[in-house]
């Protein structure tokens, strides 16, 4: 469903938002400027850093208390620090205050140079760069809504935290044990990735496994003895094909045979091969189902004196768009009617940071960012017209979130 407007005159609460993210709009594309001017990169440590020292300058001025978490270098590669924002609220738990938790990426996935090779630019009602949509306007967007709640004296809540993470572009390796932490006792968790083109809050998000699948067969000689070979590169065929037909057994269930590995010379028959595989699933349920269904497939080789291990390398679980989020959409829609909105949720096969927060059990929305588009390409835009109407609409659901 598009946002669209519903009611000639916001309500008039509301409406005090809308105007304090208007007046802001000038200063949220001068500091968007200055974060797409940072090369970012998840491997770009410094760059990522420098992103860091930027918001923490920013949420200081605000009123926010921030600390730096470094985080443990994966497979010899060392990533940004993990930048945590608190800001205590007026209301006290007992008294239905919530800890909220906005979270969002400062990392991007492109290479060094790109933006002084395609630096920011606003054309129109469309600003353009690296970033400038994922995630560093989502991000920007959730800094300036705290700073409109604070302005205003709208805290009715005990804790909000802001979590900037330097590797969700490459699957969180290194940060999500620390964001899993941090989170454990949040009642809700904000994601700031942004708007679906058409104006849509994102209720769900698919979860991801990454397996490898180890074939092994016998080498032997193959212009002499291939007979007493059992060629694991052939068994490592049949099973790609028996694993991509496991594909639409399942609704919304995606597999993919991505990468394939066999033998090291023409004349050997092959005694080893790998396949690299990506299962993606939209609940917890349909996951373990077709994860059981490949160890099954697996189990059994088409050629004989083969065996095949899978072996599962990640798990990302899903975003379900379960009852607790439904409430918060449900609020989300409420505080986008008072701003004269109508906003719908949509679902994408696409993991975020809010996957790690829903596989939690925390109440999750995301796509609270301005609206966006063509994500990791040069074309990668913003709709600044949008970015008061997001604000405030993020700002207004902070203040309408409350312990049950």
């Amino acid at each position: 469903m598009s946002a669209a407007p519903t009611r000639a005159v916001p309500e008039p609460r509301a409406a005090a938002l809308l105007d304090a993210a208007r007046a802001a709009l000038p200063g949220y594309l001068a500091d968007l400027a200055d974060l797409v001017t940072i090369d970012s990169g998840s491997h770009h440590r410094d760059g990522v850093n420098r992103v860091a020292d930027w918001l923490r300058h920013r949420l200081h001025g605000i009123g926010f208390s921030t600390e730096r978490l470094a985080v443990d270098p994966v497979e010899g590669r060392a990533f940004g620090d993990v930048l945590v924002a608190r800001l205590p609220g007026t209301l006290r738990p007992e008294e239905g205050g919530a800890r909220i938790v906005l979270i969002g990426h400062m990392d991007t996935v492109f290479e060094d140079g790109t933006a002084a090779a395609r630096p920011f630019r606003a054309v129109g009602t469309r600003a353009y760069g690296p970033g400038v949509s994922d995630d560093k306007g989502g991000l920007l967007a959730g800094v300036t809504a705290a700073e409109l709640l604070v302005r205003h004296r709208r805290t009715a809540f005990a804790e909000l935290v802001l979590i900037a993470t330097p590797d969700e572009e490459v699957g969180s390796p290194a940060s999500r044990p620390v964001t899993e932490l941090l989170c454990r006792d949040a009642d809700f968790a904000l994601g700031l990735e942004c708007a679906r083109e058409n104006g849509d809050l994102v209720v769900q998000r698919k979860g991801v496994a990454d397996l490898l699948v180890t074939v092994t067969g016998r080498a032997a000689h193959a212009g002499i003895e291939p007979e007493r070979g059992a060629n694991a590169a052939l068994a490592a065929a049949h099973l790609v094909v028996a694993l991509q037909a496991l594909n639409d057994t399942w609704p919304g269930v995606t597999l993919n045979v991505g990468v394939v590995r066999a033998g090291t010379r023409p004349n050997i028959v092959c005694p080893e091969a790998e396949l690299q595989v990506e299962v993606r699933a939209a609940t917890s349920a349909a996951l373990r189902t077709a994860l059981d269904a490949i160890h099954d497939t697996a189990s059994r080789t088409a050629v004989p004196g083969t065996t095949a291990r899978v072996d599962q390398l990640d798990l990302c679980p899903p975003m379900e768009f379960g009852p607790a989020t439904r409430a918060v959409l449900a609020l989300a829609r409420s505080a986008a009617a008072d701003l004269g909105l109508t906003v719908g949720g949509a679902a994408t096969g696409g993991v975020g940071d809010a996957n790690l927060t829903s596989g939690l059990g925390v109440p999750t929305l995301d796509g609270l960012g301005p609206v966006g588009g063509a994500d990791h390409t040069p074309e990668e835009w913003l709709d600044t017209a949008s970015v008061p109407t997001r604000i405030a609409l993020l700002a207004s659901l902070v203040e309408r979130l409350r312990r049950a």
